[in-house]
């Protein structure tokens, strides 16, 4: 499976972006999709992930409020809603898809992803 994320950019604090993954290839699982970033010096953290069977999705504590999560299922393709968008935000984004089924005990866990695309910048200026 291939994932292609798009939709990176250099935004000003309290503006928005969507980030779109689209996945290709007979192996995508159809599980569900995540997200995960990582900043400079600093370890690559959880941002959401949504179920592909019903659109559930988890998110951080840090983004929740700000951020949704969604998915087209005929598109193999998730998106994030990235909005209020703040400095602490700045960050590589990669999209991932697991390899067993999202639930709330895995889904933060980059363990739980078998696949990674490659990463999009998201600059939040302040």
């Amino acid at each position: 499976v291939q994932l292609q994320a798009s939709g990176g950019g250099l935004v000003q604090a309290g503006g928005s972006l969507r980030l779109s993954c689209a996945a290709s290839g007979r192996t995508f699982s159809r599980l569900g999709m995540g997200w995960f970033r990582q900043a400079p010096g600093k370890e690559r953290e959880f941002v959401p992930a949504v179920r592909w069977s019903d659109g559930g999705a988890y998110y951080a504590d840090s983004v929740k409020d700000r951020f949704t999560m969604s998915r087209d299922s005929a598109k193999n393709t998730a998106f994030l809603q990235m909005n209020s968008l703040r400095p602490e935000d700045t960050a590589v984004y990669s999209c991932a898809s697991p390899g067993r089924p999202l639930e709330g005990w895995n889904v933060r866990s980059s363990f739980s992803y078998r696949n990674w695309g490659q990463g999009t910048l998201v600059t939040v200026s302040s």
